[in-house]
Formats: C-alpha cells, structure tokens, sequence
C-alpha cells in the first residue's frame, strides 16, 4: 500500500527554525523593553512597539514549540510506520529462495522491526532538533559579536572543549547503543525459541533452565546500559561546568563593558540570553543521545534492506508437462556444515515419492526444494525440465504446492484463509463438518479461531486442494490427524490430486506403503530410491519408521 502523503515534516521543517529564529529574537526584543520601561533612549521603536514585539516574539515561540511537540512525534511515527512496511515487504521478498538463512534468527528480525525501526523513524526528528540547536547556538554567538567583539572572544574560550566534549560523547555512545541493540536482539530471540517450545519444557519441567538460558545476555545488556548511562553522566556533568564557566565569563565581559558606558542596560540583558543560547550547543547531549539512537538503529535496518532478493525469471513451464522434478547435484549447506547432498533425485512426473530418513536427515529441507523455500548452495532444481530459479514467481507458485504440519493462515476470515478453496475442496479435506461448527462459518474471523492441530491441518490440505499445482508437497501434512481420519483424508486427496507428482514426508510406514517410491534420507544423503517392499530388507530402514504401523503396512 503506498505511503499517503503527510505534512508533518514540512510543519517541523518550518517551525523548528522559526522557532529557532524567535528564540534568537527574543533577547533582543527583551532588550528593547528593558531599555523602554528605564527610559533609555534606544534607535528601535517606542516603548508601545517595544513591548508589542516582545509579545509577539513570545506568542510566535510558544506556536513553534507547540507544532514542535506535535509535529515530531506524528513525523516520528509516520516514518516508523513506512519503515516497518518496507522492512516487512522487503522480508517477504527475500523468502523464496531462503535469503534469511544464515542472517538475523526470528528473534532477532522482531526486534530489528519493532525496536530498531521505531529508533530509525525518529531519525529526522532527532537530527533536524540536533541541527537547529546548533544553528541557535551559533546564532546566539554572532548575536554576541555585534553586541561587542569582546564577548564573542570571551565565549569562544569554552567553545574548544566543548566540540572535544561532544566529539568524545559521539564516539563513545555510538557503538554502546549499537551493542545494546545487538543484546536486545538476542534476549529476544531466546525468548521467541522458548515461547514456541513452551509446551515441550513443561512436559520436562525445565522451566528454571529455561529462564536462566533466556536471560543469560540480561549482564550484558545492563553493562552496556550502564556504560551509556555513565558517558552521559559524565558529558553532562563537564557540559554544565563549561557552561557555568562560559556564561560567567560573557557576563563579567558584559558587566565591565556596561560599567564604562559601551552597552546599554537592555544589552546587558541581551547578552545574558544569547549567553545562555550559545551555551546550549554543549548542553545538547539529550539531542545527541536521540541522533545516536536514531543511527544506530538505521544501521542495523540497513543491514536488512542490504540483503539481495532471490534472482527469479519468466519463463513458464511447457504445457501439459507431467510434473517430473529432478534434482542435479544439489547441495546444501549452513555455514560450513553441509546439511543435505550432495545427492541426484529424479522424480518421475504423476509418481507420489514418499522421504523417509531419521530426524536431521534432510526431509524437509529437500522438500523446500521444488518451491524454493530454500535454493540450494550448489546444483540445480529443474521441474519438467526448466530449472526453478528461471519460473516467474507467480508460474512456480502455480507450478508447487505445499501442505505443512502447522500451516499459516493468512487473512482476516476463513474464507481469505482457505484462498480459493469450496465446499469441495473442504469435503475431501474432512474439514467440511469443523467449518459447519463455527459461529459464522466460513466468515468467522481468524482471531476468534482456535482450532486444533488436526483441524489447521485440514484446512492447510483444504487450501492446498484449491490450486492446480502440478507438484504437491505434503510436509507432514497429516502428522496431527487421527489413523482413520489420516485414512480418509490420505484416500481423498489421492483422487483429488491423481496424475500430479507428489513428495509426501513420511514417518508412518503407511505412507510410505502408499507411495510409488521411497526415496531414503540418511544424514543428508540419498542412500536408496525405491519402492518401500525392497527398502525392508534393511533394518536400518526399517528403524527410521514409526514401529506402531509398520507392521499394519507389510500385512
């Protein structure tokens, strides 16, 4: 969805130097009133019109502080919303094909888009409020020159430390946010992998090792909030002496100038506020601290826009092409452990091949494979002959389809969720009786479904149902399914995708029955391809199923 047009930054871009501007305007406009009510003769206008421009000085500020307040925290969070929808579009993008593998863990990309974005987005606020402090510092101290040249050279004695102090504190707080971030990051991620196994470390009572495994990074984290705390007491600290020690210089300067007769009493208070302005510009780690922030968290949003979509093509598959998948010299890695091959695979075009292999052995993975879940590091995945990296991406969604164990559902209702899917698709499922039981059907929301394991699954294989893939993938599809229900479920879906190629993941015998072929995983090799009578000879094979069925399969 395109970002509608928004004029808040152009508020903050105008009231930030009005307001500057007023700011600066003030000491004068209080020195023409001062001089007004002691009677000084002054070149500006008469006392009525001295006054008027100091209300009107003071109204024109209080306007540009209130935009101010307003306007940087909508910027703040327009640009945050836009950032997060590029993010979030960007990761879809880099899906297919499994650029994320190897990058930032699940944890780690919420906390990229959650925190990291929200610090980015308040990017402009920061460095444009860190820009005109600045330029109000700067303005002040030229005020202070036309005053007299000698009050500029009084506070240019503290404007050498000063730079080194915020130089110091940049240099300091920047890879300290940056690590703080990191550590975030972390503890996030820990917390994602155990919310989801939650279930598992129940059943294992394992709730205290958890915890202490989840926040283990929490004296890290402390230690680099710690040491950003302490850079920042300590520039605070050295800011407010220098300034002390600059505004009693400028005013000393000011108080024997005034006492020989070279300012004017309304001068004097001039250049108490212009002091006090340019003195600000060491005073502006609050401001720093945000610009900090602010980049360090665009840094490590950059380093997710960086990574390269998957390379895709246009061309389509031949028409009427059985759907035969061949795999050449595939091979997969996760750094330097190799995770599946090297292997060669051909499936023939309308055959079901089941995989079968121990936990690790490489199922899943190679079944991510036709629809480019994952590209492999080596070789080539061609279906009917085109290699799937040259598909369009609309033609290899057509062309594979995937059923999972825990399938998303995407959409407001069911009906979105399901994608296309009838009354017939949902028969054939079994998940037609589970649908007839809601409260409003097919337009029940999806936050107010709760289904079971079993009942997601259906409705995974129900969506499944409704595309003409010619390759189907069941990835433990069926795994939460009753035996008599994964009977007629298994039933129905080999007449509804008869003729098509099937990888199915097996871990009951019975499934592999069922298939043309077997194709044998072990330790990310293919160690034989063929039916599942021939595979029982060996014992090995044999090990790797589910005992409670194997017998129901050889009888």
């Amino acid at each position: 969805m395109p970002r509608r047009p928004s004029g808040w930054p152009l508020a903050l871009g105008l009231a930030l130097p009005i307001g500057a501007a007023t700011t600066l305007a003030l000491p004068a406009a209080l020195a023409g009133a001062v001089d007004a009510a002691l009677g000084h003769r002054s070149a500006g206008p008469g006392p009525s019109g001295a006054y008027l421009l100091l209300a009107a000085v003071l109204g024109t500020a209080a306007a540009a502080d209130a935009t101010v307040a307003v306007a940087g925290p909508a910027c703040s969070a327009g640009a945050t919303a836009a950032l997060r929808g590029r993010l979030v579009r960007h990761l879809l993008a880099l899906g297919p094909g499994g650029r994320l593998h190897g990058g930032p863990p699940p944890g780690d990309l919420a906390a990229r888009l959650l925190g990291s974005a929200g610090d980015a987005g308040g990017r402009l606020p920061a460095v444009l409020g860190a820009a005109t402090a600045l330029l109000t510092s700067i303005g002040a101290i030229l005020g202070l020159a036309v005053l007299s040249p000698w009050l500029a050279l009084a506070f240019f004695a503290g404007v050498v430390p000063g730079v080194l102090l915020i130089r110091l504190f940049l240099r300091q707080a920047g890879p300290v946010f940056a690590r703080y971030q990191e550590v975030q990051a972390e503890l996030a991620d820990r917390l994602s992998g155990a919310l989801t196994g939650l279930a598992a470390i129940r059943a294992a009572h394992a709730e205290q090792r958890e915890a202490a495994r989840v926040l283990a990074p929490l004296p890290e984290l402390s230690a680099a909030g710690h040491a950003l705390w302490a850079a920042q007491r300590r520039t605070a600290w050295q800011a407010t002496l220098l300034i002390a020690l600059v505004e009693v210089a400028v005013l000393g300067t000011a108080g024997a100038l005034l006492a020989d007769g070279s300012l004017a009493p309304g001068a004097l208070a001039a250049a108490a506020g212009w002091a006090a302005l340019g003195a600000g510009l060491f005073e502006q780690v609050e401001s720093l601290v945000g610009v900090a922030h602010a980049r360090a968290g665009q840094d490590r949003v950059d380093e997710l826009l960086a990574l390269a979509p998957a390379p895709t093509g246009t061309a389509a598959l031949p028409a009427g092409g059985p759907g035969e998948v061949v795999l050449r010299g595939v091979l997969v890695r996760d750094g330097d452990r190799v995770l599946l091959g090297p292997l060669d695979l051909t499936v023939p075009g309308g055959r079901t091949v089941a995989l079968v292999g121990r936990s690790g052995s490489g199922k899943s993975l190679l079944a991510a494979l036709p629809g480019r879940l994952r590209d492999p590091d080596e070789g080539t995945v061609l279906i009917d002959g085109v290699p799937v990296t040259d598909l369009s991406p609309d033609g290899l969604r057509q062309a594979v389809g995937y059923a999972f164990a825990r399938p998303a559902l995407v959409g407001r209702t069911v009906r979105e969720a399901l994608a296309g899917a009838g009354p017939a698709e949902t028969a054939a499922a079994h998940a037609d009786g589970f649908l007839a039981g809601l409260p409003r059907g097919w337009d029940t929301p999806l936050d107010e479904l709760h289904p079971s394991g079993g009942e997601l699954q259906r409705l995974g294989l129900a969506r499944l149902l409704a595309r003409p893939a010619r390759v189907v993938v069941l990835d433990d599809a069926t795994s939460g399914l009753d035996l008599a229900t994964e009977y007629r479920v298994t039933e129905a879906l080999d007449r509804a995708t008869h003729s098509r190629t099937r990888l199915v993941i097996a871990h009951r015998a019975t499934v592999a029955a069922r298939a043309d072929l077997v194709a044998w995983l072990d330790a990310g090799r293919l160690r034989a391809l063929a039916p599942h009578t021939t595979l029982l000879a060996h014992p090995d094979y044999r090990a790797t199923l589910s005992t409670t069925t194997l017998h129901a399969a050889t009888t």
